[in-house]
């Protein structure tokens, strides 16, 4: 077993595999050896650099456990069995084994690579996964690059499984890369597998404890091996994500409705309240209190497990949050929620891949034009997100039926809602660029809502 990811050294009474391999490879202590005392790579091999140079670079898991996307442009360097990753060009130019620490590095030792063909709306993309549940994203704008990058990546995975390959059960597909089914081998069985004395003594003589520890940690990596994916456990509905940052469409189709629950109760609710309040949706309510609604939200919905949430057969869940209750009396805390639940969607209400397309509507000088590429726009999006839509529109129109009273214009809503409901997939300065236009696509959605909306769908 390996360290997928180094951020430097760390201090440990035991030395295992990969620090020894990794401490070799900097020039910083000697080479890790084989059993028979002769060393696994030549020094030639761990000293070359087989490619290097800037890609865009994001990680989407760790321990095999989701991460929001966040592209940033990365230096890479592709040498030994190590990925390293540089913010400073001029560093990674420069690059020699013992010049300077990487600001990570990735041992590709038993990784998967392929094309990630529906992990993002951009082109070129690899998707490469550690042993332990690791995952990255790679990309460029063009084409030869990325098919460059991925050929030397996948070379350099190849050899070093033909030179020290894993046990079998480590080898998981890239298609179970949402299940966290990876087992860690402990430090002592690391060094027993590849043959490495522990410190500086040689290896115990077999004992039948030490044996019998060996066999149950055998069979817990059988029994973990055929453990169901959680594909299959979520399509058999045992286990579900929680609501707040829960993909939209698995969500309504979890709820059996096309506009999920928690914006349907906080609309309602806001709506009760009155509509009149000064500065609704654009004055922040209190944080700790709408932090104290999303957890019971979540909570209530599931039971924690294995940092999962597992939901109960009876869906009953829904009546136990009533905010009629007097602690959710503040308005700006639901309006604050409602907010809340949408900038944490995965994926926004308006797709990263249609973010450019919006953009391009609104830029069109012939308001007939772009009410026409609007509404072409909004019917080709996915029915949860349409109808969802639909309803959060209607509703700040109702807003803004009040705005004599709540100070909220349709251009108050285009600037709390714009970069809510439509944002750019990176987080770069195209996004401070686009972010007028964002409002203008929000306030045109809503002072053409009857054209858009020709055939508005029904609750």
């Amino acid at each position: 077993m390996v360290l997928p990811e180094t951020r430097g050294p760390k201090g440990s009474h035991r030395r295992n595999l990969s620090q020894h391999s990794f401490e070799a490879w900097l020039g910083d202590g000697p080479a890790a050896t084989a059993a028979n005392g002769s060393s696994s790579h030549s020094p030639d091999r761990l000293h070359m650099v087989e490619k290097s140079g800037q890609l865009n670079k994001t990680k989407i898991a760790e321990g095999g456990r989701k991460l929001r996307k966040c592209w940033a442009s990365s230096w890479l360097v592709l040498a030994g069995n190590s990925l390293m990753f540089y913010k400073d060009p001029k560093v990674a130019a420069a690059w020699t084994p013992s010049s300077s620490r990487p600001e990570s590095s990735v041992d590709l030792r038993g990784a998967r690579i392929d094309w990630a063909r529906d992990l993002s709306s951009k082109r070129n993309v690899i998707h490469f996964r550690t042993v332990t549940g690791n995952e990255y994203l790679l990309q460029s704008d063009s084409e030869t690059v990325s098919q460059e990058w991925y050929q030397a990546i996948k070379g350099v995975i190849r050899r070093l499984d033909e030179e020290n390959p894993l046990d079998e059960p480590l080898l998981y597909p890239l298609s179970r890369s949402n299940s966290a089914d990876l087992v860690d081998l402990s430090a002592e069985e690391e060094e027993e597998q590849f043959g490495l004395p522990r410190g500086d003594t040689q290896p115990a003589p077999s004992s039948p404890d030490r044996a019998y520890k060996k066999r149950v940690k055998s069979k817990l990596r059988r029994f973990i091996a055929k453990r169901p994916p959680l594909r299959s456990l979520q399509e058999k509905g045992l286990i579900r994500d929680q609501v707040f940052g829960c993909r939209l469409e698995a969500l309504c189709q979890r709820e059996g409705g096309t506009v999920p629950r928690f914006v349907q109760q906080c609309v309602e609710a806001v709506e009760q309240r009155g509509l009149d309040v000064d500065g609704i949706y654009r004055v922040s309510g209190n944080l700790a209190i709408i932090q104290k609604l999303r957890f019971i939200v979540d909570r209530e919905r599931a039971v924690t497990s294995d940092g999962r949430y597992v939901f109960p057969e009876q869906r009953c869940q829904e009546d136990k949050l009533h905010l009629d209750d007097p602690q959710w009396d503040d308005v700006h805390v639901l309006t604050g929620a409602l907010k809340l639940f949408f900038r944490e969607l995965p994926e926004p209400l308006l797709p990263y891949s249609l973010f450019d397309d919006f953009v391009a509507a609104v830029k069109l000088s012939d308001p007939k034009d772009k009410v026409s590429k609007l509404t072409g726009l909004i019917q080709s999006l996915p029915q949860p997100n349409r109808d969802t839509l639909h309803y959060l529109l209607e509703h700040l129109r109702k807003v803004m039926a009040h705005s004599d009273t709540n100070r909220m214009t349709t251009q108050n809503i285009g600037i709390v809602f714009g970069p809510t409901l439509l944002r750019h997939e990176r987080d770069a300065a195209s996004l401070v660029e686009g972010m007028v236009y964002q409002n203008q696509v929000v306030e045109l959605l809503l002072t053409e809502f009857s054209s858009i909306f020709t055939a508005p769908t029904t609750e």
